[in-house]
């Protein structure tokens, strides 16, 4: 698996044929054979993957709360859900709740989160492989091996699975 630290210049090598490859399984693929391939990879490289030790997606991306959760991690941090909006949050579309920085100001120096025990869906969930219909999210696929290794070891493997050639 490539370092954490390499991820975007060896993303930045095959980013064309990244997109190349993502055509070719809109025309070539079937939706739940590569479902099952996205959720095998997802899950055979995940598992022995420490995330704590990269933390791209905290770096890169802002996280989004859904109203349900920001109570929650308004608690944990022992204050209320209007300082926690007030300091933390941005709302550019009503519902839609925003980290107002980036990197995520929940990242710890030693990697660790400091809201891991309550930390939002869309961080817990990211980069989302293991959901249906990876055929119809696959510019977000693409766009996410920039950033995480193990997705970009995912796109490498499945070009072999596939036989997609170099260019």
């Amino acid at each position: 698996m490539i370092e954490p630290s390499k991820v975007e210049e060896a993303f930045k090598r095959v980013e064309k044929e990244n997109y190349d490859f993502r055509v070719y399984l809109k025309r070539h693929a079937d939706i739940n054979e590569l479902d099952e391939q996205f959720h095998q990879l997802n899950k055979e490289l995940f598992s022995g993957y420490d995330c704590s030790k990269c933390r791209n997606c905290c770096k890169e991306y802002s996280a989004s709360f859904e109203e349900d959760e920001l109570e929650t991690v308004a608690v944990f941090l022992e204050m209320t859900k209007e300082d926690f909006l007030g300091r933390y949050i941005k709302e550019s579309i009503p519902g839609e709740y925003q980290l107002n920085v980036r990197p995520c100001c929940f990242l710890k120096e030693n990697g660790e989160c400091l809201i891991e025990a309550c930390k939002p869906a869309s961080c817990r969930d990211y980069p989302f492989t293991d959901r249906p219909e990876r055929l119809f999210s696959l510019l977000n696929i693409v766009a996410s091996s920039e950033v995480c290794p193990v997705v970009f070891e995912m796109l490498e493997r499945l070009k072999q699975i596939y036989g997609f050639r170099r260019r």
